[in-house]
């Protein structure tokens, strides 16, 4: 049997066990809403850097492969919610945009194990979401995953790089309505 049919949400071994890439064993595993796992691995940019994985399940309730979260994939699911609900999904890149001025990078292995502490992380992407809730009903991801993915993502830019840039940039760019090209050249780390 396959690592992508061994997947169970029923405790944390499990969790792991699935998410375990090329022999390496997460730092932590977190589960939003039983369609998506998310695993922080260690990194090798620098000594606190994370790296991000996630699993998403299908329509057909199998888990996908173990997949690198990409600004593009990203930005699609973000300009398919503004095509639906462009007030709310604006709100949420405010959000974000908030969110990213105050995020600092790791500066130790307590810093780090505390923020990635799976039930304080869940219970405060849980909370955040309340009042975006609506958006997960446009575009494939659901917004409890994005804001998950978003301050892990953050945090990971500013631990390797305290003048990072790249996701800011991506969400300045949506929240912005800039064009097309130029949306996707951000998320695609192509320049414009």
């Amino acid at each position: 049997m396959s690592k992508i049919q061994k997947c169970k949400l029923s405790d944390k071994k499990s969790l792991l066990e699935c998410m375990t890439y090329k022999g390496e064993r997460p730092l932590s595993v977190y589960k939003i809403n039983d369609s998506y796992i998310v695993a922080v691995y260690q990194g090798k940019l620098s000594k606190y850097d994370i790296i991000l994985r996630y699993r998403q399940k299908d329509k057909k309730g199998k888990w996908s492969r173990i997949r690198t979260p990409k600004h593009i994939h990203w930005a699609v699911d973000m300009l398919i919610k503004l095509s639906h609900q462009e007030e709310i999904a604006k709100e949420f890149l405010n959000f974000l945009l908030n969110l990213w001025n105050k995020t600092k990078g790791f500066k130790s292995e307590g810093e780090r194990q505390e923020f990635l502490r799976e039930e304080d992380l869940i219970r405060e992407v849980e909370k955040e979401a309340d009042r975006f809730e609506e958006l997960s009903k446009h575009g494939e991801y659901n917004i409890k995953f994005l804001i998950l993915l978003a301050k892990l993502l953050m945090k990971q830019e500013k631990t390797n790089r305290e003048d990072a840039y790249m996701f800011k940039k991506l969400l300045e760019a949506l929240k912005e309505n800039r064009e097309l090209y130029e949306i996707i050249s951000i998320a695609t780390h192509k320049g414009n």
